[in-house]
């Protein structure tokens, strides 16, 4: 391919051009949907207009509204913000618009509400190197994405449909960048990862592999703990929660209101508030809705009665998930057990847990402190034993395709906090690995300067292989030797495949989040 000349691509809709580095062609900005704006806002995507002559696809599009980053955590993390109304947009990365190479579909996290494929930890360049074409899409957020609105066009779950038009929209267009829309793998990270249990819940076909990166299958909001969310928002604009009401207040306005309704969620916990179902996700106020029409149950009760079981599947944690949400908040400061008994009560803790935790494996974590305690305890609530539960849940369905863990331990000196408690391996600090885009500063305000190199191309690699084969390095995990390929294993930069980590720990949950 011409490193001088951009090759022109035709599509459903219209041809593109892109920008070409490196011999990897990038289009940007692509709509896959019609700019949710006016009566299409609170509705189901609809297809794009279609254009004339050649679009110039070389800078990203517009993200969708989110209210921005704030404090220490912004300072550590990246959430560009493109202002626009074609949020429904996507990437495409690719080495060879000639060839047919498998494809890496990416679904950016962010709870929710924030983030967007414009985050440049995302470039899809490394994985079209490596000979896969590499996609990455937008997606509506909060209120607009997820809020439940019973009088809208589309109650629930529009940001679900977007991710699945964005797919729809690469099997019927990818054949043309260099991409087999017959081998697509759907990745996803945080709430990208919950949207891609959500998705292999429904069983649609539109992908043939999954990556899991630090999610939960365990959620999913009743409508009517969704309405509890969605009201408390209008109270804090002084309206009704109607689609008219909504969609008549001011983008900045509403963002401020949703804001301040998530921060209570996560600082502040209440069940009779915001519902049992809300809580359940342990901080988030957004998310997918069980409305019996995009999800007929939470996708941990769909995979467990063997949705999308003939789909390979690749899932991974962070050793200290929720380090993250603890020492970039006020909540760092909590120094007792007593301080952080609401949110235990809230995320339906089990009795005893914390003294459990408090005399467990002080190598894997660092429990010097009451912080240290509940990063550990709500790291495995929220993520690692969910992760565990979808994994055994497929072993029990005959002829299910492999399941494949892993966990990464390396651990990221930045201190975001007075009380220079280092973030660890956290939520999201393997992302720059899995990208191998660790010599980008954005990624460094996450990982430092001197993060390992080494670590990084062993775990692209492994997503990259996924990616071409639905296959990994290691066995896959079954309920006998309950094997996990460890990176950065007890703080050091190799990685190794190891048997059943942290067994008495895993074991306490025995019991507790279930399916059914």
């Amino acid at each position: 391919m011409s490193e001088e000349t951009a090759p022109t691509v035709p599509t459903a809709y219209g041809s593109v051009s892109g920008l070409v580095s490196g011999g990897i062609t990038a289009f940007l900005g692509i709509p896959y949907a019609a700019a949710p704006a006016g009566d299409l806002l609170f509705a189901a995507p609809q297809a794009p207009e279609p254009w004339e002559g050649v679009r110039v696809a070389d800078t990203h599009g517009p993200t969708a509204p989110k209210p921005p980053l704030g404090g220490r955590l912004g300072e550590i993390t990246s959430d560009p913000d493109i202002v626009g109304e074609d949020w429904l947009n996507l990437n495409v990365w690719t080495p060879d618009t000639t060839a047919s190479l498998p494809v890496l579909v990416w679904i950016h996290g962010g709870g929710f509400t924030t983030g967007s494929s414009a985050v440049p930890t995302y470039d899809g360049a490394t994985f079209a190197r490596d000979g896969v074409v590499c996609v990455s899409i937008n997606y509506r957020l909060g209120v607009y994405g997820f809020g439940y609105l019973p009088d809208a066009p589309q109650p629930a779950n529009r940001g679900l449909l977007d991710q699945i038009a964005a797919l729809t929209w690469v099997r019927e267009n990818i054949a043309a960048f260099g991409g087999d829309p017959g081998n697509v793998t759907v990745a996803g990270e945080s709430a990208g990862a919950m949207s891609v249990l959500a998705l292999l819940s429904r069983d649609d076909g539109l992908f043939h592999k999954a990556i899991v990166q630090s999610g939960t299958a365990h959620l999913g909001q009743t409508t009517t703990d969704a309405t509890k969310v969605l009201k408390a928002v209008a109270d804090k604009l002084g309206i009704q929660a109607t689609t008219a009401a909504l969609a008549g207040v001011n983008t900045e306005e509403l963002l401020t209101a949703q804001n301040t309704v998530s921060a209570d969620i996560s600082q502040s916990p209440d069940a009779t508030k915001y519902g049992a179902s809300t809580l359940a996700s342990c901080g988030l106020s957004f998310m997918p809705v069980i409305d019996a029409d995009v999800l007929s149950s939470r996708p941990i009760d769909a995979i467990a009665d063997g949705a999308g079981s003939n789909i390979p599947l690749l899932m991974g944690t962070t050793t200290e998930e929720f380090r993250l949400f603890i020492v970039t908040t006020v909540l760092v400061a909590l120094d007792t057990k007593l301080a952080y008994n609401n949110h235990l009560k809230a995320y339906s803790i089990p009795t005893g847990t914390w003294d459990e935790y408090e005399k467990g494996d002080t190598n894997t974590y660092p429990r010097n402190a009451a912080c240290g305690i509940a990063c550990a305890l709500l790291t495995d609530r929220m993520f690692r034993i969910p992760t565990y539960r979808v994994a055994e849940a497929r072993t029990t369905t005959p002829g299910a395709a492999p399941t494949y863990l892993y966990e990464f331990g390396w651990r990221s000196p930045v201190t975001p906090n007075d009380r220079r408690v280092k973030i660890g391996a956290c939520h999201s600090v393997d992302l720059p690995f899995a990208w191998d885009t660790l010599a980008l500063d954005d990624s460094k305000k996450l990982t430092g300067n001197h993060a390992p190199q080494t670590l990084a191309t062993a775990l692209h690699s492994a997503w990259a292989s996924f990616a071409k084969t639905g296959t990994a390095s290691w066995d896959p995990y079954d309920t006998t030797t309950r094997q996990v390929m460890a990176y950065a294993d007890n703080d050091t930069t190799t990685h190794q495949a190891v048997s059943d980590p942290r067994k008495s720990e895993r074991q306490w949950w025995d019991g507790h989040l279930t399916t059914g």
